[in-house]
């Protein structure tokens, strides 16, 4: 049986970084300019997203915090044991909210999972750091108050884009088993270069704190997936994380998204037997071995 190796890593594309001006460092990070047919696509998301909140209106928008938007919808399955995928939006922490993607509960609905997709305070009115408690505060008021909701099994914690950072962030929270990290930015430093940063105003310790690839590696499993066409310091983060966990031998898979750019490598959570609803339950079995 062979030993599974890191992958080797490409070089970093922001190597040049600092010979960069700040229109090619906003576009390392423009997920919307990079994909041309991206404004077609999150309309779609949106109107599929609307419907599926109509047809499951009964777990909507229920508090776990103060702020308007500190709240969750959640999708209980038929099984109150069956495991739950907690999925964060994405949207670079300043914008997207929960509703928009509740169509991405399809898939994990089919396979028989819970959803359960908690909203975030966005940046400015809220720090990253603020951002990052809200969503310890929501996980735990489902380690709380899941149950009496339908929810009682394992929780996976999912996210994309931003999400992705934040779940990489939350891996080790006591009601988390399992991690699913999609198209992630696993180090913030270059961001503050960006126009990004114009509402996130990262501090250093932000930087330091907040960056899942400056911290101490999580046992739990977590898969790490990316689409192949994505912007490179996406990719780049992706595989330089994965081979982090890889060198402390903590478990999860890297999955390249073969062909998939940044907002079309959902369609792989939403569609029933996709690659992402297969990695999750590859997380869950795993729990169980």
């Amino acid at each position: 049986m062979g030993v599974d190796q890191p992958p080797t890593l490409l070089p970093d594309p922001r190597c040049d970084w600092s010979r960069l001006d700040r229109a090619a460092r906003d576009a390392a990070y423009d997920n919307n300019a990079a994909v041309p047919d991206s404004a077609a696509q999150a309309a779609a998301r949106n109107a599929a997203s609307a419907a599926y909140r109509v047809a499951h209106p009964e777990g909507l928008d229920i508090p776990y915090g103060a702020a308007p938007r500190a709240a969750l919808d959640l999708f209980p399955a038929k099984d109150p044991g069956a495991p739950c995928l907690v999925f964060i939006h994405g949207g670079y922490w300043q914008r997207n909210s929960r509703d928009l993607f509740a169509c991405f509960a399809e898939g994990p609905a089919a396979a028989g999972w819970s959803v359960a997709m908690p909203g975030y305070t966005l940046a400015p009115e809220a720090s990253l750091t603020g951002i990052v408690a809200e969503i310890g505060q929501a996980l735990d008021w489902l380690a709380a108050k899941g149950s009496a909701h339908g929810i009682a099994g394992p929780l996976i914690l999912a996210g994309w884009s931003a999400g992705a950072q934040l779940a990489a962030l939350h891996l080790s929270h006591p009601a988390v088993a399992a991690g699913l990290a999609i198209s992630g930015v696993y180090e913030l430093g270059p961001l503050r270069d960006t126009g990004l940063n114009d509402a996130l105003k990262l501090t250093d310790a932000e930087v330091a704190g907040l960056s899942p690839l400056r911290l101490p590696v999580t046992a739990k499993p977590l898969a790490i997936a990316y689409g192949t066409a994505e912007r490179p310091a996406l990719v780049h983060d992706a595989r330089a994380f994965h081979a982090l966990r890889s060198t402390h031998h903590a478990p999860g898979p890297l999955i390249p998204v073969a062909g998939a750019e940044h907002f079309s490598i959902l369609d792989e959570l939403r569609r029933p037997g996709g690659v992402l609803v297969r990695a999750a339950t590859d997380l869950a079995k795993g729990l169980c071995a």
